[in-house]
């Protein structure tokens, strides 16, 4: 992206010395730079895409340091050139995640609860807009700003037709016959190894949030569908916090979420993933 020196010097007075391009997804231009007197990632894209993005994501992470995980500072949020832009503390990565201390910070962030499912604003998920106006209880939170508001998206495209949908809001109808209810427990959101890092020392950072008040297991559920992860660190969190009896065999409704995510993001190669999951509960 062209205007990302212009950016650097804007902000901080200096040329940049170095930049690296750093993946980023499909969504923001992302660098690692270097000037005369600083060290940072600088995330950048267009501002009539993605409105407020950045904003989201700076309160998604002060969220998240709430918990014991290491989470980057934000220096700055601007725009310049019609383009937003996030500047970022870079925390240099390590080889290899202390998995037993990520799930002790899990919990820790699990801790922090709320007193309704949602949060006072929306935010991103990928590049679709979040929504997370309160609801009082779990089911109705998670069929009527998940599902239900995602599979409309994917019908809109063409990616789901009528009798699917019938199926997933059938789904919904008795969704508290298939999960727990819980305290409104802070979660990540979009919790996959790609947004988990390892520090210098191996303690475990967390970057990109996609955070709301919701039930924890949904942060399990979606490292274990776009990941994987150490037994001791489950182990670990479930020793002091344990899920209740059954995830392994209801997290796949979990998963519904995110699949409808990736279907109306990357299109109908996520098709058999989703009905998959909704012929199940059928």
């Amino acid at each position: 992206m062209k205007y990302i020196a212009e950016i650097i010097q804007y902000e901080t007075g200096d040329k940049p010395q170095f930049l690296k391009k750093l993946n980023g997804g499909d969504i923001n231009q992302v660098y690692h730079c270097i000037t005369k007197n600083k060290q940072f990632v600088v995330k950048a894209n267009y501002s009539e895409k993605y409105p407020e993005m950045f904003e989201k994501e700076k309160k998604g992470l002060e969220l998240l340091t709430k918990s014991n995980f290491i989470i980057p500072k934000v220096f700055s949020i601007g725009n310049l050139k019609q383009l937003d832009y996030i500047l970022l503390e870079y925390i240099k990565p390590g080889k290899d995640i202390n998995w037993k201390k990520f799930g002790e910070n899990l919990v820790s962030l699990h801790q922090i609860t709320n007193n309704e499912f949602g949060l006072d604003h929306n935010n991103y998920i990928g590049s679709i807009e979040q929504i997370n106006s309160y609801e009082k209880n779990w089911f109705d939170f998670y069929a009527n700003k998940r599902l239900i508001l995602l599979m409309e998206l994917a019908r809109n495209k063409n990616l789901l037709n009528s009798k699917d949908c019938n199926k997933i809001e059938r789904i919904c109808n008795f969704l508290n016959d298939i999960i727990p209810n819980s305290v409104p427990s802070l979660i990540h959101g979009d919790l996959w190894t790609g947004n988990i890092m390892s520090s210098e020392n191996s303690f475990p950072v967390l970057i990109d949030p996609a955070v709301y008040f919701g039930h924890p297991e949904i942060d399990w559920a979606m490292l274990d569908l776009f990941g994987n992860f150490p037994e001791i660190s489950f182990d670990t969190y479930n020793e002091i916090k344990p899920l209740e009896l059954g995830f392994q065999d209801r997290k796949d409704i979990y998963q519904l979420y995110p699949l409808l995510v990736h279907l109306v993001l990357f299109g109908s190669g996520y098709y058999s993933n989703v009905m998959r999951i909704v012929q199940k509960y059928s």
